[in-house]
């Protein structure tokens, strides 16, 4: 533990120097990029995927198993979708997720019992989609307020124990306290995050010393990747960064809990700059580069997602930040935008550096929407940089 702390801190005072003595030079080596070319990349990829599912209510097939498409990979496309409609208010947009919520009859996966975090992700989407349509369609939201009441209605706030499970039901829980103004709904989220930061595993799914979080219990210590370091899954991480941005966004900052998540969303991303790679990704492995090393789309999108959120938002230093997350979403359009919209070195579904190996340019995953959620997310916050 000693000497992962001095290593931390060595890395740290290397990455602080070299901003303090190339702030400037770095800042403006890199340039925002054209608001133009942002929404040429985040259209080209979706029409790709739009034209590939033309009908968004089929099954999807990924790892050669049918599953209805109100799964947590397609939610997560929704979630892109709705923020690209956001500074992109293309009416097929709209009509397209409309239509995905009408083909599953606005329900869950598993239906209004379910605990899943997983299952409930759709409902950020569906709380959206009630809010921009007036109030006028009730059913659009049912099934999801009744699920979540379900769960508050019992003593329960252990469900989510890996670090995913943040991202996909946080912000229901947030969206839900607004639209009904019921700061409940805030308390209870907060409760199962808490849980899950510092009770799930054996301490706690994060880990304060170096910042990061422990996708679930199978990997606190005593696990080391090959390196002996501790194993911090990319995606997982950029999980929670997504977690913190979409419930800080619309949570009240006269919430009690705000204060907290601002400070544990400032510390991961604190620990992200020191551990990109010098193509501007991040590998799989944020702590063992030899661990399924290379190029990886998805955590890196979350990471600039966040911290093009925080920049945006005045929340974080944009002189540190900015070149980072440029760097990054420069690599992701030279590396990973092929010319025809589909998304080269995203690792399929799993929970660790291992899971999808290996990747490529080329390499379709088993799942693909949730990688283009991803993208989009970030870059309809990179659009909105000045």
């Amino acid at each position: 533990m000693k000497y992962k702390s001095l290593l931390s801190l060595f890395i740290a005072g290397v990455f602080l120097t070299a901003c303090g003595s190339q702030k400037g030079a770095v800042a403006s080596d890199k340039k925002i990029p054209a608001k133009a070319d942002v929404l040429d990349a985040m259209r080209k990829t979706n029409a790709y995927f739009m034209q590939k599912w033309p009908d968004p209510g089929a099954p999807t097939f990924g790892g050669g198993k049918e599953r209805t498409s109100n799964l947590w990979t397609r939610a997560v496309y929704y979630e892109g979708l709705m923020a690209m409609y956001a500074v992109d208010p293309k009416k097929e947009y709209y009509d397209y997720a409309v239509l995905w919520g009408e083909r599953h009859k606005w329900g869950l996966r598993s239906g209004v019992q379910t605990r899943h975090a997983d299952n409930h992700c759709a409902g950020q989407t569906y709380i959206d989609l009630y809010v921009m349509d007036g109030k006028k369609n009730p059913e659009r939201v049912k099934d999801i307020k009744e699920s979540i009441d379900r769960m508050m209605a019992t003593d329960k706030i252990d469900d989510w124990d890996w670090i995913d499970a943040l991202q996909m039901c946080m912000p229901v829980y947030a969206k839900l306290g607004v639209l009904y103004n019921d700061p409940k709904y805030f308390e209870r989220n907060y409760q199962m995050y808490a849980y899950t930061k510092y009770k799930h595993g054996a301490n706690g799914l994060y880990n304060p010393e170096d910042k990061l979080w422990w996708r679930d219990g199978d990997f606190d210590p005593p696990y080391k990747e090959p390196n002996g370091q501790d194993c911090y899954w990319s995606r997982g991480d950029g999980w929670v960064v997504a977690a913190l941005v979409r419930t800080m966004d619309i949570t009240p900052k006269s919430d009690p809990h705000y204060k907290e998540y601002l400070q544990d969303y400032k510390d991961l991303l604190s620990a992200l700059p020191p551990l990109q790679r010098e193509d501007g990704l991040w590998n799989v492995s944020l702590h063992d580069p030899t661990h399924f090393g290379g190029k990886e789309m998805t955590g890196t999108a979350l990471f600039v997602y966040g911290m093009a959120y925080g920049i945006n938002n005045n929340l974080i230093d944009r002189d540190t930040y900015l070149p980072v997350l440029l760097k990054a979403w420069d690599a992701m359009i030279k590396d990973c935008v092929q010319p025809n919209g589909f998304l080269g070195w995203v690792q399929g579904t799993g929970k660790e550096p291992k899971d999808g190996q290996p990747l490529s340019v080329s390499k379709e995953p088993d799942f693909e929407d949730y990688g283009l959620g991803c993208f989009l997310l970030a870059g309809s916050e990179v659009y909105k940089l000045k």
